[in-house]
């Protein structure tokens, strides 16, 4: 009986207003996402799996409580970082489910990176796979 080594797992999320950027972003990253088990609102992981190609788990959108999910999911040890494409110029009825994401991130050390710059010195860093930060369960 073989085992394969637990992956780590990063969250996506993407408002829509920066879905196109995340889609491009996540074309030139392919490979290196792929090393990787990803969850992603409802939405977000439609368009990594049809237009990205990668294997991607799913939660509900966030507006119907996948930001939720995630924050849970990073509460439990369950996700390593979390790559969340935030539109900061448009309002978002689910605010507070946002600023929860981000601050059980804070909470548990967590790396969340709100925009490309961030989620590209995230994916380059050679901490990205050791076991120092990472999730226990």
């Amino acid at each position: 009986m073989s085992f394969e080594a637990a992956r780590d797992r990063i969250a996506v999320i993407a408002h829509d207003g920066r879905k196109a950027d995340l889609v491009a972003w996540a074309t030139y990253n392919r490979d290196r996402l792929s090393e990787f088990d990803l969850v992603a609102t409802a939405t977000t992981g439609a368009l990594l799996r049809n237009k990205v190609g990668l294997d991607v788990d799913s939660v509900l959108s966030g507006p119907m409580g996948g930001d939720a999910q995630i924050a849970a999911m990073v509460a439990e040890g369950r996700i390593r970082a979390v790559i969340f494409f935030v539109d900061p110029l448009s309002a978002h009825p689910h605010d507070p489910d946002i600023q929860t994401v981000m601050r059980v991130c804070n909470v548990h050390s967590v790396p969340i990176a709100t925009n490309v710059g961030a989620a590209d010195l995230f994916l380059s860093s050679p901490l990205l796979h050791t076991a120092e930060g990472a999730p226990t369960a």
